[in-house]
């Protein structure tokens, strides 16, 4: 039997709540590598409770959000700047979870709810654009009640840039300049425990991620209407990276 890159989605040894999925609708939601299995992951370190408020900051297409309701029994604000509120939506109505997930088309630096809305604050493939500013974090904490939690998975550098004194140039060719902001999990640690303000619980390195963010890119590709080749240049990123560099940092806190 011939094992189809989207077939490679499903790992219940890995991944069993997100092998409950799809993998074509998922691939079909694509914004990034695969979100469940990031979000996954990520959730072990947090406490996510039934009836828990939670803001999903850079939602995407809306997978994460799907999930987060489904998987968590959590009431879910959808926030993304890119996807129309109205597209989110109707994924929420297809998936079953409209009546307990809100989309929300919102800008991360100006985020249009009151102070201590939410219990939780998860951010999956998206922290890495808008969160590396000093002042960010005192500003998204805001909207966290005392004792809420943070959450993110960000692509991430096993050494960091100004270490390196550049990009490598096989990453650099696929990504460019954008690659300054994929930060080690040490330095998000310091980054959000300098302000005082939150007391970090996790900040480590997902294991083998540059091979999840391989096994998704193939799926993607062997999906596109523009034929697998349009993933090419990502596959030969990872293919050569091989781990030296590539990974994805899981980061965790809570408000003190």
């Amino acid at each position: 039997m011939t094992v189809t890159a989207l077939s490679d989605l499903v790992r219940p040894d890995r991944y069993p709540r997100s092998s409950g999925y799809d993998p074509a609708w998922l691939v079909g939601l694509d914004m990034g590598p695969n979100p469940l299995w990031l979000l996954e992951d990520l959730a072990r370190d947090l406490e996510l409770r039934p009836g828990m408020s939670v803001l999903d900051l850079g939602s995407g297409k809306g997978a994460t959000s799907v999930f987060l309701a489904r998987e968590y029994g959590v009431d879910v604000v959808a926030a993304d700047w890119w996807t129309p509120a109205e597209e989110a939506a109707a994924v929420f109505a297809g998936a079953g979870v409209a009546d307990r997930v809100r989309a929300v088309r919102a800008e991360a630096h100006a985020l249009p709810f009151e102070p201590e809305s939410f219990d939780a604050v998860v951010s999956i493939d998206a922290f890495e654009y808008f969160g590396t500013a000093d002042g960010y974090l005192p500003y998204l904490v805001r909207f966290l009640r005392p004792g809420g939690q943070l959450g993110m998975a960000t692509p991430a550098l096993t050494r960091e840039v100004r270490e390196l004194g550049a990009i490598p140039a096989h990453i650099k060719r696929v990504v460019g300049w954008e690659a300054i902001a994929w930060h080690k999990a040490q330095w998000w640690r310091f980054q959000w425990e300098i302000t005082e303000l939150v007391d970090v619980t996790s900040a480590r390195l997902q294991p083998d991620a540059w091979k999840d963010w391989l096994l998704w890119t193939r799926a993607c590709a062997e999906q596109r209407p523009d034929g697998p080749e349009a993933g090419r240049p990502v596959i030969d990123m990872l293919t050569e990276d091989a781990g030296r560099f590539l990974s994805f940092a899981l980061v965790t806190a809570r408000r003190r």
